[in-house]
């Protein structure tokens, strides 16, 4: 609340519509998951305590989803107060490059504008250093619940995929197992949309904390006061020194993270299928030897 105080109510609007389509988008996915998947893991021959056990396993699956939605708004709120302070920056390169040389006439008026630039950076260097706080705290409460659901997404995508879509058919066949189907492409959906809005939130968060540097320098070169300059300068040391990515245990969530993870399940489910290969080519060679 005290880091997003500064966003106008136009902001918010927009970052409304965006929270709530995501949220109830998320949601729906992962209880038509819950519901295909309720019947198949509940047998007639359960006992009341193994159904308490696996619905109270569905519920703490909606609370880690909806842990991750807030982990998602939050990076979405201060990438909005990103933008708001590179705004802020484009501003006043546009109200410096008015008036770069003063005439004598103007004397007085360009050094009350001068005093209120300098008041307005030095605004602008509290703001970022409030929420590059804010980043830093985030990454530290929220590191444990996402390390642990980008790792079960990444084994629940594999297994599945090489559980349902890889069989053996006097020859490794991939195809769909019908009757899975709707669990399988659930989960697939369910678990890739998680972890594509995981990425997508922080990768671009990143990217507006990074356009602040660079609008930074590009004001730098605008203007020929020395202390403007000065206080440019101190802005651009603050900002190398607190780099705002967010991360879990130093390791950064980024698009070289989803590439990664994608080229990964990719690398493990050729090697289940080499291995599913060996297997029955071992079992053959046996058989025919015992023939």
């Amino acid at each position: 609340m005290e880091v997003s105080s500064k966003l106008p109510s136009k902001t918010y609007q927009k970052l409304s519509r965006l929270i709530h389509v995501k949220d109830i988008l998320s949601n729906i996915i992962r209880i038509v998951q819950l519901v295909i998947k309720l019947p198949k893991v509940i047998k007639d021959q359960d006992n009341f305590f193994t159904i308490l056990i696996r619905v109270s396993t569905m519920y703490f699956a909606l609370l880690v989803l909806q842990i991750i939605m807030l982990y998602i708004n939050y990076v979405c709120v201060l990438k909005a107060c990103f933008k708001r302070i590179n705004d802020n920056l484009v501003h006043i390169q546009k109200f410096v490059m008015k008036d770069i040389k003063p005439h004598a006439s103007n004397v007085i008026m360009h050094t009350q504008r001068n005093q209120f630039l300098l008041q307005e950076l030095g605004t602008l260097k509290k703001q970022h250093l409030t929420i590059s706080d804010a980043v830093k705290m985030l990454n530290m409460i929220f590191c444990l619940p996402l390390l642990a659901t980008i790792v079960m997404s990444f084994f629940i995508v594999t297994f599945e995929l090489y559980l349902y879509a890889v069989r053996w058919q006097d020859g490794i066949f991939i195809g769909m197992d019908w009757h899975f189907l709707d669990v399988l492409l659930t989960s697939l959906i369910y678990n890739i949309f998680k972890i594509i809005l995981i990425v997508w939130a922080c990768e671009t968060g990143k990217d507006q904390a990074q356009k602040i540097g660079t609008t930074i320098h590009d004001l730098l070169n605008s203007t020929n006061d020395e202390q403007i300059k000065y206080e440019l300068q101190l802005f651009s040391l603050q900002i190398l020194h607190r780099k705002n990515t967010f991360s879990l245990k130093g390791l950064t969530i980024d698009a070289t993270l989803l590439a990664a993870i994608v080229g990964n399940i990719t690398t493990y489910l050729l090697i289940l299928i080499q291995f599913l290969n060996m297997t029955y080519s071992c079992d053959r060679k046996t058989a025919v030897n015992i023939t």
